[in-house]
């Protein structure tokens, strides 16, 4: 008995390796650092804070001040009074970062997809830095402090830097296809988490200098990597001649290996001719709009769970060297290296659950079956004692839980949404899907940073684990829908199989 083109499976290592050319390492490897260099900027603003709110602040304890300049001189060009307010208004500047970096995505998901994906990212990348700059370094260099500047400069960088992830992820979604693609996505999402260690260590290697020089080292890496963007970066195969994803060339195995996982598999064939973008003669497919993006099939249902989601790893990413200090005593430093295991864990959660999720050409159970071990990891995770080894561990496989799951709903689940059958495999939905999901995850993100600042000043550190437990919790039941149709469907392969043999 012959198997249905549904369950005619082509091995996701064999595709996989059988179509990497040097082309596709070169986008690997472009792409990945290019947003790395974008998570560095973000990751140098937070190692310099208390930098900048001691450059911010006047103090009677620096005795060099009355011998440089008049004390009431010195004083004025100062923003605030004490540190409190120079690390309340830090914060905001974070909080109004993520506002305007989540709106952005939305717009630039529908720009990514309208004009040349590598002039967009290239542009993002270039204008950031000259922000970033113009930020930390000219306004220290001038002595020009003012609080309504650096939030419009703020604004502004996050409105740039929202054009990274969506023409990222759609390169690669034009290069990677199904066959593969939670393993390369899941490796290659790990760029966030190296931008930071990249950031940390270039801050480091010049913040005795000054913060100034922290911000312009971050900014001119970033330029230089927006150039080599522009000039070597091929958005996708049929640029230098090769097949697009899901081109019909080698037969209906090489097509069923490029189809996406978020394909309608129990829709009749005669229901395949639909479209929401209409098959022309014109060479080039159209864009779809933004409504019409939010209605394919698991966008508003990955996106409302992703901002639950990420707003659990967000937390994390700002809040958890804080919580080591506050809640165990240990020294800043000690804090900032231990909170590295978070992310050690998330790269290699990403990796391995996108290989299991494409050996079961299903992302839906990956991801709860994580989710639920998130849980019992947060609740184990919130009564860590007090040592390091023991917390390291267990923050280790929180991360594996967390920060896997994330990667992949932002990255290979974003790329699978935006080339499914419904959009006939056109690369024009994918920024646009991509911004959706990242932007409405990043709402949830800045959102967050505010009710955990909240709940922890209130109730305790214990009662914001159980806010995460009810977060990580809310998004298994956003995505339950997509779990029991993904469940059913390998189910009734399987049945099929039993059948043939």
């Amino acid at each position: 008995m012959a198997l249905p083109g549904s369950l005619w499976r082509q091995p996701a290592g064999r595709g996989l390796v059988s179509h990497c050319t040097h082309h596709h390492i070169v986008v690997f490897l472009l792409t990945f650092f290019s947003y790395s260099l974008l998570h560095a900027s973000r990751k140098t603003f937070s190692n310099v804070k208390v930098s900048i709110s001691r450059q911010w602040t006047p103090s009677c304890l620096n005795t060099t001040a009355p011998e440089l300049r008049p004390y009431e001189l010195w004083s004025s060009n100062h923003l605030f009074p004490n540190a409190e307010e120079a690390t309340l208004f830090l914060g905001t500047l974070d909080t109004v970062f993520l506002f305007s970096y989540a709106v952005g995505l939305f717009v630039s998901g529908i720009v990514g997809d309208r004009l040349n994906l590598r002039w967009v990212l290239s542009f993002g990348m270039c204008s950031s830095a000259l922000v970033v700059f113009f930020f930390g370094t000219l306004t220290e260099w001038l002595h020009f402090y003012n609080k309504w500047f650096y939030c419009c400069l703020w604004v502004v960088n996050g409105l740039l830097q929202s054009t990274g992830w969506p023409c990222v992820v759609a390169v690669m979604g034009n290069w990677f296809g199904k066959a593969g693609r939670g393993f390369v996505f899941g490796l290659w999402s790990a760029c966030a988490s190296v931008g930071n260690i990249l950031g940390a260590f270039l801050a480091s290697c010049v913040l005795k200098y000054g913060y100034e020089y922290a911000f312009l080292v971050t900014a001119s890496v970033q330029f230089a990597g927006g150039v080599i963007v522009f000039f070597g970066l091929l958005t996708s195969p049929k640029e230098v001649g090769l097949p697009e994803l899901g081109a019909d060339e080698d037969g209906s195995v090489e097509e069923d290996a490029n189809r996406p996982l978020m394909s309608n598999d129990d829709a009749d064939d005669d229901d395949r001719n639909y479209s929401i973008q209409a098959t022309d003669t014109d060479s080039q497919p159209k864009a779809i709009g933004f409504f019409q993006a939010c209605c394919l099939p698991g966008v508003v249902l990955y996106s409302l769970a992703y901002a639950c989601l990420k707003l659990v790893n967000y937390s994390f990413f700002f809040w958890l060297p804080f919580y080591l200090s506050n809640n165990f005593g240990w020294k800043e430093a000690e804090a900032d290296q231990l909170s590295i295991w978070y992310d050690v864990g998330g790269i290699i959660g990403g990796t391995i659950q996108g290989l299991i999720s494409d050996v079961l050409q299903k992302r839906a159970p990956v991801l709860a079956i994580s989710l639920l071990f998130a849980v019992g990891s947060l609740f184990g995770y919130s009564r860590s004692p007090n040592s390091k080894p023991i917390n390291a561990v267990i923050m280790a496989i929180t991360g594996f839980f967390i920060g896997g799951p994330s990667n992949m709903i932002s990255s290979a689940i974003s790329a699978d949404l935006g080339r499914q059958d419904l959009v006939k495999g056109s690369s024009e939905a994918l920024a646009t899907v991509t911004g959706i999901v990242d932007g409405t995850g990043s709402i949830g993100a800045a959102v967050g940073q505010y009710l955990v600042s909240l709940i922890q000043e209130n109730l305790g550190w214990m009662w914001v684990f159980y806010f995460f437990i009810l977060m990580t919790s809310s998004t298994i039941l956003f995505i339950s829908p997509l779990i029991v149709r993904e469940m059913r469907l390998l189910l009734h392969e399987r049945r099929l199989r039993v059948l043939a043999e």
